[in-house]
């Protein structure tokens, strides 16, 4: 097994969604035999961290997942282990998560070799 970082990114909703566009950039640990595996296992985590609840005006608040556009390979550390979170405020949205979708399409089409320490 071998150490991976990947970028997860969800939506963050608030409501009806007529508000200033955020995303939530997380970088987690993730213990793979491969990039490709890493890469896998990444978008399972972030499928099954989303959630939503209701904020102080009884709004609908939600963390809709994205996708993993980003993986790179580390030493070890600790799975799944949220490293870094970041809340983007694009100017164009749809250009942002469209961009985010073609960087983990390449990442699901490139051959993946495996790691060899």
């Amino acid at each position: 097994m071998y150490w991976f970082v990947a970028k997860v990114v969800y939506q963050i909703i608030c409501g009806n969604g007529s508000h200033t566009p955020q995303f939530d950039e997380q970088l987690r640990l993730i213990s793979a035999i491969s990039k490709k595996e890493a890469w896998e296992k990444a978008r399972e985590i972030g499928m099954q961290e989303q959630y939503a609840f209701k904020n102080q005006q009884q709004e609908l608040v939600q963390w809709k997942f994205i996708n993993v556009p980003e993986v790179y390979t580390l030493d070890q550390l600790t799975d799944g282990m949220e490293l870094y979170s970041r809340i983007e405020e694009p100017g164009d949205p749809n250009s942002y998560i469209a961009w985010l979708q073609m960087k983990s399409a390449q990442l699901q089409g490139q051959q993946y070799i495996e790691v060899n320490v």
